[in-house]
């Protein structure tokens, strides 16, 4: 892994809350806080983090209890970026738990452009270049300025579809409803050090750098962390009655390294304004570098939360909503025209100042730890833990 600071920027006056995995005779994740450089256990007042997101004032819970110190800030991070079997520290894990993982799709206009791209190259990456250059030239500007579900968008709509140039992508993009989709089951995502995996079928894969509100059962953003909703382009590409081959596979979503609470300090309009950069470094000494803003977003987040909570769709346990990402992996990597794809041992760097870092390593679905502990384990460890209420 890389050397990099995970914290934010302003990391003394936020809020952070996360899951680290305690080693012992009844191993199993703990709920943290950070405060003054060392980390507390609170797992006694919160056994989950959704039990912690759903208290009314769940920062100014989180900064006023004890807890049980664990060990210093620092030595966690260190630990959880150069984690071996070997080493029974505490390591951090996503900082999710029975919380369902959602996904909001193609809200970026870069993004939308890039699913038209695989949808017509048909998950031929060396197709890419020359439909990029199509499209530009003919859609591209028509997109920029469009809002989602008004009437300008739906009269692009019956001009695209007059043209021959409609797509399913268009329709979720510049139509009234979002694509919300289910990235991860509870538990499954990894977290900060973790390998983040491939589907070994896959040739044409990339990145997606996005910020992921942590919702709580009311449906209410309480905080916000970074997120890699890793992406298989050949295989959505194909078909996207794929997307959960593409999107849902052993080790797919990374998220952490915290979740940064809204309070004083740190509220949703800090979302809005953020910036999330992405580095990625190769074994070969390939190098790219990518800078998403997220007020360039075409639909606001909390119109992406109303689209996946309300009367028509609630969540008891809350859940994790990542954002969408405008990364366009442009850069060629193996062939002149075929844009990216990631190489093993590949070290993803997801960073937003007031959120900090998310680092994980590429590795492929089939070879790294296969995913055992799920919710029935957590509430059997908690329960052994002496955790659980009456």
């Amino acid at each position: 892994m890389n050397a990099v600071n995970p914290l934010p920027v302003d990391a003394a006056q936020a809020t952070l809350v996360g899951r680290v995995w305690l080693p012992g005779p009844h191993a199993g994740p703990g709920t943290v806080v950070v405060k003054d450089g060392m980390v507390f256990d609170i797992s006694a007042h919160a056994p989950t983090m959704a039990d912690l997101l759903d208290h009314e004032d769940c920062a100014g819970f989180a900064r006023g209890l004890a807890g049980k110190p664990l060990c210093p800030l620092d030595q966690l991070i260190r630990d959880s970026l150069h984690r071996t079997p070997e080493k029974p520290v505490p390591v951090l894990c996503a900082p999710c738990d029975v919380q369902a993982v959602k996904a909001s799709g193609v809200t970026f206009i870069v993004s939308l452009l890039e699913r038209l791209i695989e949808e017509r190259a048909g998950g031929d990456a060396q197709k890419a270049q020359a439909i990029r250059d199509a499209l530009q030239q003919t859609i591209g500007a028509e997109l920029t300025s469009v809002r989602p579900g008004s009437e300008s968008a739906r009269q692009l709509k019956q001009e695209l579809v007059r043209r021959g140039e409609w797509s399913q992508y268009l329709e979720v993009a510049i139509g009234p409803d979002a694509e919300i989709f289910s990235k991860a089951l509870p538990m499954a995502s990894v977290g900060l050090g973790e390998r983040i995996g491939l589907h070994p079928d896959s040739r044409w894969n990339n990145p997606e750098p996005e910020i992921v509100l942590a919702m709580d059962s009311r449906g209410r953003p309480r905080g916000a962390t970074l997120g890699n909703d890793v992406n298989l382009r050949d295989i959505e590409g194909r078909s996207a009655l794929l997307l959960g081959r593409a999107k849902d596979n052993n080790g797919s979503c990374a998220i952490g390294p915290f979740i940064r609470l809204f309070d004083a300090h740190y509220t949703l309009d800090d979302v809005r304004r953020a910036e999330v950069s992405l580095l990625i470094e190769g074994r070969d000494g390939f190098r790219l570098e990518a800078v998403s803003r997220m007020d360039q977003i075409s639909r606001d987040p909390l119109d992406l939360v109303n689209q996946a909570y309300g009367d028509h769709h609630q969540y008891p346990d809350g859940f994790m909503l990542f954002l969408g990402t405008m990364f366009s992996p442009v850069q060629d990597r193996e062939a002149p025209g075929a844009g990216f794809t990631h190489h093993l041992g590949d070290i993803v760097t997801i960073s937003s100042p007031l959120l900090g870092a998310l680092v994980n390593e590429v590795s492929l679905s089939t070879e790294i730890p296969r995913w055992t502990f799920g919710v029935r384990a957590l509430y059997r460890n908690l329960g052994v833990r002496g955790l659980l209420p009456d």
